[in-house]
């Protein structure tokens, strides 16, 4: 495609496609001549014990949503195509990683980074979209693709979310009907979070505390972290004296669920 002078839309997924991934895939077909979609379980993103596994999947599906969104080509990859016998390169970066979800997930962002910098190598797009809702991840690949010279624009597209507010998710699947009024929570603490913000409320101790309550008064969650830090370097912010961050993970039974939005003074 690059060779006919036609540019190419790259939306990277992990299938089991929702309504938030079909966002992106529209979005993609708006600004690309050809839309590539990639559905991959990515396993070196996975730590043990967590959902490798279990992870949703449901790919005969997910090629009649691509189909009926117009997507041109479905990169499906087996294992071994991406990691063959004796694969010993990995992406690391030195400091985007070391919070919020890299914390609790010190292999994640590296699982991330090797296999998006490998699929930009095969797909060789124009323009590749990100959800929002993984925000610490979207971060991660700008920062990536400005310091390998990746010759791709990352377009970051808002968070899709339910009618009552869930950021929608492949893992919200795993809900049940009452856990799922419980992960209302995260969205709750970001709309308050807002509020306290606008009422002259900057301190990031007093906001994340309101949170706390928010979520403690919900049953079968366990916190992970609440963030309020810098956009561009998702350092800690003490005083919100400009655009900030505010990023949630929790537990919801053994679901984790993650959310975040941009508080604004």
């Amino acid at each position: 495609m690059r060779c006919l002078d036609k540019t190419i839309a790259f939306v990277p997924t992990m299938g089991y496609l929702h309504e938030g991934h079909l966002s992106l895939i529209r979005q993609g077909r708006k600004i690309g001549d050809c839309l590539v979609v990639s559905i991959f379980v990515n396993p070196i993103q996975f730590a043990p014990g967590e959902d490798f596994e279990d992870y949703p999947r449901d790919l005969e599906k997910d090629l009649v949503l691509a189909m009926k969104n117009g997507v041109d080509v479905v990169f499906t990859p087996y294992d071994k195509e991406l990691y063959s016998n004796g694969f010993q390169t990995d992406v690391n970066l030195k400091k985007l990683p070391n919070h919020l979800c890299g914390i609790s997930r010190p292999t994640f962002f590296s699982g991330v980074a090797t296999v998006v910098a490998k699929l930009f190598n095969i797909v060789k797009p124009h323009f590749a979209i990100f959800g929002k809702k993984d925000y610490q991840q979207l971060a991660i690949i700008r920062q990536m693709v400005s310091d390998l010279n990746f010759d791709i624009e990352i377009i970051g597209s808002e968070t899709l979310r339910e009618h009552d507010g869930l950021a929608m998710s492949s893992r919200n699947i795993y809900l049940t009907s009452e856990q799922r009024n419980s992960a209302l929570c995260l969205y709750k603490s970001l709309q308050k979070a807002q509020v306290l913000l606008s009422n002259g409320i900057n301190d990031s101790e007093k906001i994340i505390n309101t949170a706390l309550e928010i979520i403690k008064s919900h049953t079968d969650i366990e916190i992970d972290y609440i963030a309020i830090c810098d956009p561009q370097t998702l350092i800690d912010m003490k005083k919100i004296d400009g655009p900030a961050l505010m990023a949630l993970a929790v537990k919801v039974g053994k679901t984790r669920l993650i959310d975040n939005a941009i508080l604004n003074l």
